[in-house]
Formats: structure tokens, C-alpha cells, sequence
């Protein structure tokens, strides 16, 4: 009974710490004339502009985080890897942001334009939410994205620092195919592969990073984030790397993931680290 009262009054105060989200179309960055259509994953919707969904936090800690789903670059897992997390980190006094971004149809400029258009908005109405500082987080070709901007920034767009499950690096031989594919065409150059392979693009501003990544993924190899944290050590860029021996591909927020506690207490010392 104690047990079940504990559980109960912590689901509560996950509850107390969640506002009332609020949606906002991210229109003003036009990269391309024509928008293409994004096909989200929740009943079917299918929408052409890009949408950041915005958590509050109650009693803000001063940090944001811009979740970017993933799903292939065809489309976007919005549940277990966007807005399940939101309570979790409302209670920790995080501002949480989804973005549905905008799939690229092989125009590669499209989704890291909606990243750049979030971290933007944030900073913009930081005042509002008791902002300092904005992070960027993905999830398979969400973490590419997340990547992406954080190896692919302006002084403006620059996230503080990223958060990375399970994420597509490279364009190169580890890549996931599809995702590949669908962002930079079947035949793109090699000048665009090396572009859009952020191990390859890492510098000594790159923000710090947390990553996981389970060694059993056979969609998206485990070489993909060892290579981006070889990059970083090199570059002397602070990273926080966490292999678990199973969970394959995709767990996200799932409670099938059998290390999800492990996760999520890592995250949390570690977000409070980079305060």
C-alpha cells in the first residue's frame, strides 16, 4: 500500500509540474519554395508546415530542450520519442519543446531549417519561460537532426549542449539507408555525404553531448555514435557516452526498455551538471 501511494504521489507531482502545452507554427524560416508534406505518425495527420509544441515548466531550472522525433526522415514517432518525456522533464524544472519538423523529399536544407527556427523561438521568448540556455535532442534520424545542429550552427543557433538516443551520424558506411536516402536522394554527391557525416564536422564548438545507444542495434550500428565521440575526444568537446548491452532499436520513453531507470538517472545528474 505504501508503495502504491508513493507511485501515486509521484505520478501527481509529474502532473503539478506540467503546464498546459502550447503550439506554435514555426513560418517564418522558408528555405524552399514548395513545403513538403510531413507525414506524422499520430492518426495518420499529415501536415505541410512545421510545428514546435512547448511544455513549461512550472518552476523553471533556466534550461529548454528541442526534442526532434525520429522516424527515418519519413515521418516522425511524436509519442515515446517527443511528448511522452514531457512531464519528466517538467519536473525537473525543464522547458520542453517537440518539434515536428518538416520531411526533406531529398531537400536536405528543410528539416535542419525548422531546428534552427525552434532553437530561435525559444531564445526569442526566453524571458517567458524563465530560459538560459537551449539544447537540442533526437532520437535515430531525430538524433541526425540534433546532430546536425549541433555541428551546423550560427552564432544564433547554436544549442548549448545536445542529447542523443540512438542517433544516425553518419551519411557513410554506417548510415542508416533510408534516412540517407530520403534526405540527401540516391545519388547525392560526396561532398554532400561528407556535409551531412557530423562526425566529420566537429569542431571545438561543438556543444557537450549525452548519448545512448544500445549494442544490439541492428538498424542504426553503435559505430555511428563511437565515431562522433571519437570526434569529440579529439576535438576536446566533454561527452557523456552510454552503451547498454540490449534493447535493439527504438525504445525512446518506452517501459519495454530494460534500462530505462539507468537512463534517465544518468540524464538527470548530468543535465544538473551542465547548469
Amino acid at each position: 500500500m505504501k508503495k502504491l501511494f508513493l507511485l501515486g504521489a509521484l505520478a501527481f507531482s509529474s502532473l503539478l509540474s506540467a503546464q498546459t502545452p502550447i503550439q506554435v507554427k514555426l513560418a517564418e524560416e522558408k528555405v524552399v519554395d514548395e513545403k513538403p508534406v510531413i507525414k506524422g505518425w499520430i492518426n495518420g495527420d499529415e501536415y505541410t508546415e512545421a510545428t514546435l509544441t512547448i511544455y513549461p515548466a512550472k518552476k523553471p531550472n533556466g534550461q529548454a530542450i528541442v526534442a526532434c522525433p525520429g522516424g527515418g526522415y519519413a515521418g516522425i514517432a511524436t509519442t515515446h520519442e517527443g511528448h511522452d518525456m514531457a512531464a519528466w522533464f517538467n519536473t525537473q524544472g525543464i522547458t520542453y519543446a517537440v518539434l515536428h519538423y518538416r520531411m526533406p523529399n531529398g531537400k536536405h536544407e528543410v528539416p535542419l531549417s525548422d531546428a534552427h527556427q525552434a532553437i530561435r523561438y525559444l531564445r526569442k521568448n526566453a524571458d517567458k519561460w524563465g530560459v538560459k540556455t537551449v539544447g537540442i535532442m533526437g532520437s535515430s534520424a531525430g538524433g541526425h537532426l540534433a546532430s546536425t545542429a549541433a555541428t551546423h550552427f550560427t552564432a544564433e543557433t547554436r544549442p548549448d549542449f545536445q542529447i542523443l538516443f540512438y542517433p544516425v551520424i553518419t551519411m557513410g558506411e554506417f548510415t542508416h539507408q533510408g534516412s540517407k536516402n530520403l534526405l540527401l536522394g540516391k545519388n547525392p554527391s560526396e561532398e554532400l555525404v561528407k556535409l551531412y557525416s557530423n562526425e566529420l564536422q566537429v569542431n571545438e564548438q561543438t556543444p557537450p553531448a549525452f548519448i545512448m545507444h544500445s549494442s544490439d542495434d541492428t538498424a542504426v550500428p553503435v559505430q555511428n555514435t563511437i565515431n562522433y565521440y571519437l570526434a569529440m575526444c579529439k576535438h576536446g568537446v566533454p561527452a557523456s557516452v552510454h552503451f547498454y548491452p540490449t534493447g535493439g532499436h527504438g525504445w525512446g520513453y518506452n517501459e519495454s526498455f530494460p534500462y530505462k531507470t539507468q537512463w534517465k538517472n544518468e540524464l538527470e545528474k548530468w543535465l544538473k551538471e551542465i547548469q
